[in-house]
């Protein structure tokens, strides 16, 4: 009977240690204000109208407690580079979506937007194309070029000419506050502004030349860069072999992509 009044004690006493090491775990961790979050902060001092680079930027450690919904996230880092401050963030003072050009000015010109090594180009979209007018700047795009193979033919290749693309404007509206809904029909909606260096602007001239410009519009979180697409010809959408391995990248979208040729050989 000792020995069991022993062990059951024995029990008693661990269980009590673990529930009371528990407890103070839990109490530390609320006290210390929650779950560690990694926020962006400035490295120096950002003065109105500074494009954010890497460089300017830095990742700080702070209790979930002591973040503001407001605050930019390390995870949304890639979302806000190249683009200006609109109010000035002291050194090491977490960065705000408010601080940023995107959601704060009140009256901004297309040139204002553009970051230095940066060009703004227009891509133009057909007469019975509305999905720009669904667009707004600070949206990310790819843009496909579609053009003859030859001249008279009517066999076309469609290629995926440019991705993660930022849109600064779309007709006369970029962003700034107060701008209200554009009036139905509004023909400016058919021009949207795009961030791109001076080479890719050329790829865009020598596209728009050729043949069709379109975009497609990417989810605001997703800015990765999918390696391995091929051109797509007419012939793909007669083909079972290569719709289905087009429809397979919904699966796997970040692979390489080889196509069934007519006689059944990847491309």
């Amino acid at each position: 009977m000792n020995k069991t009044a022993l062990f059951v004690s024995l029990i008693v006493a661990v269980l009590g240690g673990f529930l009371l090491f528990a407890y103070l775990r839990r109490f530390e961790f609320e006290s210390s204000g929650g779950a560690p979050v990694r926020v962006i902060v400035a490295k120096k001092q950002l003065d109105p109208g500074v494009v954010l680079t890497e460089e300017l930027l830095a990742t700080q450690i702070v209790p979930q407690a002591y973040v503001e919904s407001r605050a930019v996230r390390e995870s949304e880092k890639a979302k806000i580079l190249g683009l200006r401050v609109s109010t000035p963030v002291q050194a090491q003072q977490s960065l705000m979506w408010t601080d940023l050009a995107i959601a704060a000015d009140d009256q901004r010109y297309l040139s204002q937007l553009v970051q230095p090594g940066m060009r703004a180009v227009s891509v133009r979209a057909q007469y019975d194309d509305k999905s720009f007018a669904l667009m707004r700047p600070g949206d990310r795009v790819d843009v496909v070029a579609t053009f003859p193979q030859q001249a008279g033919q009517d066999q076309r290749t469609s290629i995926v000419l440019l991705q993660n693309v930022l849109v600064l404007a779309v007709g006369l509206d970029t962003g700034a506050e107060g701008a209200g809904p554009r009036p139905p029909g509004d023909q400016r909606d058919l021009l949207l502004s795009v961030s791109v260096n001076i080479q890719e602007a050329q790829l865009l001239a020598l596209a728009g030349e050729k043949g069709r410009l379109s975009v497609a519009l990417r989810n605001p979180d997703d800015v990765r860069i999918t390696d391995g697409l091929v051109d797509l010809m007419s012939s793909t959408l007669t083909d079972s072999k290569a719709r289905k391995v087009v429809q397979d990248l919904r699966k796997t979208p970040t692979g390489p992509v080889k196509l069934p040729s007519a006689t059944g050989a990847p491309q």
